[in-house]
């Protein structure tokens, strides 16, 4: 079994406006609701791949009905846990005339100490062995980031190959229970160890770091300067095609879902990782996420380095 975990659900709300102007009505030029969360989205790619998944998390109010309705309607199956309040709805907004994209995130809702329990121990009941979890996104109020080693720890027990797309420092306790894949992006991967990181170098020593420190693999996102994967055995560089870039929220949870969706299809792992590019940049091409009907094109453009040498850098 394939499950995805947003424990943030969101609904994001995508404006397009030629202006943005204070103090005035701003009339917009487009707009388009989405059902969200970076598990979500996971979710969603996974099942355009051919991969049935579930997904899991807490929903809330009538906003969380909404997804449920919307994954259901899309035959991805949910096991969602009914909290009070209202799941967030998240705005971005894309201003033509400057080229700028602003990005309104809200908290979420407040959830009671029971239902976390509740949520771990409905996980420890699902997961069997070799299934796969990948856990993606913000926690909401009440939720502390231990969770995240809690999971983990479930995980580990159960020998689930867990993977873990957040940005909380609390990531590297995680690393005792070696989870299957870690996916920073650089802004992530330096301030978990609070460090500047500018070049492929800086990239590849603190992704092999990881390593060392547990994570079986990592997929270090770059945004338009690509990705990288890193494993015991190999390292894959590479580039990002060029396009106009129109909304990036959901890119790297597309990125992540083609990668995985390679794994568990056991496509070589550089083609994955030229695949899983390009679809993360058709989606940073447009206002929500990829169709993957331009993505054949998008990879002519991406070139994979490969190194087989894990303790070598690359040029």
């Amino acid at each position: 079994m394939i499950y995805t975990c947003t424990l943030n659900l969101a609904i994001d709300l995508f404006i397009e406006t030629d202006t943005m102007q204070p103090q005035v009505v701003n009339r917009t030029k487009d707009d388009d609701i989405q059902a969200n969360g970076k598990g979500v989205n996971v979710s969603l790619i996974l099942k355009q791949l051919g991969i049935d998944n579930t997904a899991l998390g807490f929903q809330a109010g009538f906003t969380g009905q909404y997804i449920n309705d919307f994954l259901t309607k899309k035959a991805i199956s949910t096991h969602f846990i009914e909290v009070p309040g209202m799941t967030r709805i998240n705005v971005f907004t894309q201003v033509n005339e400057t080229k700028e994209e602003f990005k309104l995130v809200n908290k979420g809702p407040e959830i009671p100490a029971e239902k976390t329990t509740e949520f771990l121990t409905e996980l420890e009941k699902l997961l069997q062995e070799d299934d796969y979890l990948c856990v993606s996104g913000s926690l909401p109020q009440g939720v502390a980031p231990e969770i995240l080693v809690a999971i983990s720890k479930i995980c580990h027990e159960k020998k689930v190959k867990l993977i873990i797309d957040s940005s909380y420092k609390e990531v590297l306790d995680c690393l005792f229970y070696k989870p299957f894949l870690l996916k920073p992006n650089e802004e992530e991967l330096a301030a978990w160890y609070g460090v500047t990181l500018k070049t492929k170098e800086d990239y590849l020593a603190y992704g092999k770091r990881l390593l060392a420190e547990g994570a079986q693999n990592v997929l270090l996102s770059l945004g338009g300067e690509g990705a990288i994967f890193i494993s015991e055995d190999i390292v894959l560089v590479g580039n990002s095609p060029k396009g106009q870039v129109v909304n990036t929220a959901c890119a790297g949870d597309t990125l992540l879902g083609t990668f995985i969706a390679g794994i568990l299809k056991e496509q070589p792992l550089a083609e994955s990782l030229k695949l899983a590019i390009a679809a993360g940049s058709s989606t940073a091409f447009r206002k929500g996420l990829t169709d993957f009907s331009d993505v054949s094109d998008l990879k002519e453009q991406i070139n994979i380095e490969e190194q087989r040498n894990k303790d070598e850098i690359l040029a």
